[in-house]
């Protein structure tokens, strides 16, 4: 009887040993996190310094390869096809991709849900609501009592059809019940441009985007698109602060690597991220990006996905927003 059962237990170690050997040995070689937009965005920034305290943790290299193109797409194609060994990762910013999800379908190349698995979550970072100087208002109150008041006379930007931006406006127009006209442009630069010359009257831009463009004289941020203050922005008021109950807004990154990697590889990686998200230093780093640094477990990231795809599903199903 003993022999059997030392066989048995000689059969289970076995078995166990490629999972013990996976969270052992993982990582013993350079790890990519692809970045499906161009160098010197906010999205680059953020993993960039995510890749490099996660090697400083994780003891090896980790390097970042910008695969940018149809809206993030190309990128996060690239990642779902890839070896589910941990060695390539992808920092989402799940909005935009979610969002991306429902308008496009399969053309997107991937599917956010089956071909990847989450780690964790990275943070949180808010939209801010932009008006020209020249326009008579200095609240959203006041913005929206004139939309009111003159609708379809006011005009709201974006970077495209289908985009954060437009997503944003389109949700204003729903939660504020008012009616403007929506520009779509080639990108931020543009629209900022016409945004503080009057031909366009409000604008949806990430932090980043506000902090390089910041101007007292010819534009005036009047709000914050997150449940609260952010501490890079302390003095701009919240949705509901500022009258529209029920907007949100977020731009929200994570980082996921291909579906069916080892638990043992993901829990390594959830772990180390972690870790870096505590680390004071980074956090303040991230505050001055207009990020609220926040990790989360895997199953929170999964069931946080879930929520925001269903929430921006039914706004783009109520307005009636089509991709071009």
């Amino acid at each position: 009887m003993k022999s059997v059962l030392a066989l048995l237990g000689a059969l289970f170690a076995l078995l166990l040993s490629p999972l013990a050997m996976a969270q052992s040995s993982f990582p013993n070689r350079p790890i990519t996190i692809v970045v499906g937009y161009p160098p010197g965005g906010g999205a680059d920034a953020i993993g960039r310094l995510v890749a490099q305290q996660l090697g400083e943790r994780l003891g090896q290299s980790v390097v970042i390869d910008n695969r940018p193109g149809f809206s993030g797409n190309i990128g996060a194609a690239h990642v779902a096809k890839s070896n589910a060994d941990g060695y390539t990762l992808l920092l989402a910013p799940w909005t935009t991709y979610g969002i991306n999800s429902i308008l496009y379908g399969s053309k997107v190349g991937y599917s956010l849900e089956a071909d990847f698995a989450p780690i964790s979550s990275i943070g949180y970072q808010p939209m801010l609501l932009l008006v020209p100087a020249s326009l008579p208002v200095r609240s959203v109150a006041e913005l929206v009592a004139l939309a009111k008041e003159k609708p379809d006379a006011l005009s709201f930007g974006s970077t495209g059809p289908g985009s954060l931006e437009h997503i944003s406006g389109e949700m204003l127009k729903r939660q504020a019940g008012i009616e403007m006209v929506h520009v779509a442009y080639r990108g931020n630069g543009p629209a900022i441009t016409d945004l503080m010359s009057g031909q366009i009257q409000l604008l949806f831009v990430t932090a980043p985007t506000w902090a390089a463009n910041k101007d007292g004289d010819r534009l005036r941020a009047l709000m914050v698109t997150t449940p609260r203050r952010n501490p890079a922005f302390p003095e701009l008021p919240t949705p509901r602060e500022a009258g529209v109950e029920g907007f949100e807004v977020q731009s929200t990154y994570g980082l996921l690597a291909p579906a069916k990697t080892p638990e043992a590889v993901l829990g390594r990686l959830n772990e180390a991220l972690g870790q870096v998200l505590q680390d004071e230093q980074v956090r303040l780093k991230f505050r001055q990006m207009g990020l609220d640094a926040v990790g989360s477990t895997r199953d929170e990231l999964g069931r946080y996905v879930k929520a925001d795809m269903q929430k921006w599903a039914d706004v783009i199903k109520s307005q009636g927003i089509k991709a071009e």
